[in-house]
């Protein structure tokens, strides 16, 4: 299934509520092509290309994990790549890990203005960055800016 903003995808039951049950299904299916997307964008920016060896020990699994992962993501039409050479992504593609990154980086930046330490909040941002809808990033974000800036 293509990667898709919360807001388009949120199935309503009898009682027209969200569905918290499909919707965190989505959000894990939609999470392992966002960790993949980011983790290819960093290796392009800071090495030049982004190669399956190189993914399989940044995500500390084997080659054939990333082979089948990376197919994937190019019927999906989020990367282009050859056999035996370099991974890119697509337009959508960078959308899709630019978006993701900025969640993450909201994600951080409010739990460290809660309080939290640098490391914690890391490890905990990486683990909810893909769950959160967009209005709740939406108050994540305001209540940053809301914050008085540091001396």
């Amino acid at each position: 299934m293509p990667l898709q903003e919360k807001d388009t995808y949120q199935e309503k039951d009898d009682s027209s509520r969200i569905n918290p049950f499909v919707r965190v299904r989505e959000d894990h299916a939609n999470e392992l092509s966002e960790d993949y997307l980011e983790l290819i964008e960093d290796l392009i920016d800071r090495t030049g290309e982004a190669r399956t060896v190189d993914i399989a020990a940044k995500l500390g699994v084997r080659q054939a994990t990333v082979t089948k992962a990376i197919a994937r993501l190019k019927r999906e039409g989020l990367v282009t790549a050859a056999p035996y050479r370099s991974i890119f992504l697509t337009n959508e593609g960078k959308k899709i890990a630019s978006r993701a990154r900025e969640h993450h980086r909201t994600i951080l930046e409010f739990l460290i203005a809660l309080g939290v330490q640098q490391d914690v909040a890391e490890i905990d941002a990486e683990g909810i960055e893909h769950h959160l809808s967009p209005a709740t990033l939406a108050a994540m974000q305001r209540f940053i800016q809301q914050q008085p800036a540091a001396a």
